[in-house]
């Protein structure tokens, strides 16, 4: 199955999702997710989605020094996006709920 559009709709919350679990720099977040089983997400969709979401307000960001290279644009979650990720994983859970009935054959609840 080409799960490419299913990311496509998913991928705010899971960015969001993992930023919460720890504040990261954009290839961290994508291999944080990669490593989650999202195998097929994009670089540049993720530092795209971090960037909407910051601009959103959804985020905050800062940069850390590196001693390696360029400094690190990292990603925190703010209250508004704890907010946003709450109500999105209450989403989330009624629509697999409800896929779930329908791919097992069980009539709507």
């Amino acid at each position: 199955m080409d799960t490419t559009q299913l990311l496509k709709g998913v991928l705010d919350v899971a960015v969001l999702a993992t930023v919460a679990a720890e504040d990261g720099y954009g290839y961290d977040v994508v291999r944080r997710l990669r490593a989650a089983g999202l195998t097929e997400v994009g670089d540049a969709s993720v530092y795209g989605t971090l960037r909407r979401l910051y601009s959103s307000g959804l985020l905050t960001s800062y940069v850390v020094p590196s001693d390696e290279g360029p400094h690190r644009k990292y990603y925190g979650i703010n209250p508004q996006g704890r907010q946003s990720l709450a109500e999105q994983r209450k989403d989330w859970q009624e629509f697999a709920g409800t896929m779930t009935r329908l791919l097992d054959g069980e009539e709507a609840a």
